[in-house]
């Protein structure tokens, strides 16, 4: 059981969190704070918090769990405006989606608090944001990747780890390089093509009609492309490198496709594409995949 929650960033993944340790009875009090007014107004509204600060130092004082839940862009900043208020016994986590960068920037700003400090993305979230769609069950069943480094305090990391499981996830812990190359593969690189997808047939003179006939192949493809912009703006740019070194595998199999078409071999047009069928036909997430010989 928690004291206090100091919640920073009160919108679909912090609601959702603060939400959760609620109904799970972990946390006595929350305090939060959004750049937006209007934001931590709604969400006292909502009864996500009980109690409105008016800046990050403010929601972190008196703490000892405090959440990031704001654009990685922003790590650095916030953490050095809270890193006063951070004790031996506070946990402090993010929910952002990359994790080289924002171990940088908490080793930048935190000094010698760096080891209270526990970097987490949870797999999971929406294509809308905001805090009115907060979801008390949004974390349940989530994979949640925490990445220690060697200087994260043991009792933290122990805290988190349970705090997580206690709200139904499944955890697992890597190195944060690590994490950031895996992710650019499975999500950062597929939200870019999403993104691409659209743009693509927004260029066209034909978009409005082309879209008017879209079914759900396209829905489901470009689902993602909802997105918030600013938060996978701040994303890709964070593993840019990892990014752009996905995409050149993207690519290289999509060349491999695209000359079979312009060859009209059909037969190695086929064996690319029942190679990728295959493979996802046997894929069920957060199950590493049986080994397959590559096409």
């Amino acid at each position: 059981m928690f004291e206090q929650l100091g919640l920073i960033g009160c919108g679909l993944m912090g609601g959702s969190f603060a939400l959760a340790l609620k109904e799970a009875g972990l946390v006595k009090r929350v305090v939060g704070y959004s750049k937006s007014p209007s934001t931590t107004e709604r969400a006292r509204q909502m009864g996500v918090i009980d109690d409105i600060a008016p800046t990050a130092a403010m929601a972190a004082s008196g703490a000892d769990l405090v959440l990031l839940a704001m654009p990685v862009a922003a790590t650095e900043a916030t953490l050095q405006s809270i890193q006063q208020q951070i004790t031996p016994r506070t946990l402090v986590m993010d929910v952002g989606s990359t994790k080289t960068d924002v171990v940088h920037a908490a080793r930048s700003a935190l000094g010698n608090s760096f080891g209270s400090f526990v970097p987490a993305h949870p797999i999971t979230g929406k294509e809308v944001a905001g805090v009115e769609h907060a979801d008390v069950h949004l974390y349940r069943n989530a994979l949640v990747v925490l990445t220690p480094t060697e200087h994260t305090l043991a009792p933290q990391l122990q805290h988190a780890e349970a705090l997580w499981k206690a709200l139904g996830c499944r955890v697992t812990r890597m190195a944060p390089e690590t994490h950031d190359t895996a992710f650019a593969a499975v999500s950062h690189l597929p939200h870019l093509l999403a993104f691409a997808m659209m743009n693509g047939v927004l260029a066209q003179p034909e978009a409005a009609h082309f879209l008017s006939l879209a079914g759900p192949g396209f829905r489901d493809f470009t689902r993602i492309a909802g997105g918030e912009p600013r938060l996978w703006r701040d994303v890709l740019l964070a593993n840019k490198k990892e990014v752009l070194a996905q995409s050149r595998h993207f690519q290289q199999a999509l060349q491999q496709l695209e000359q079979a078409m312009l060859a009209d071999d059909d037969q190695a047009l086929q064996a690319l594409l029942t190679h990728a069928s295959d493979a996802r036909l046997h894929w069920t997430m957060g199950q590493p995949p049986a080994a397959r010989t590559p096409a």
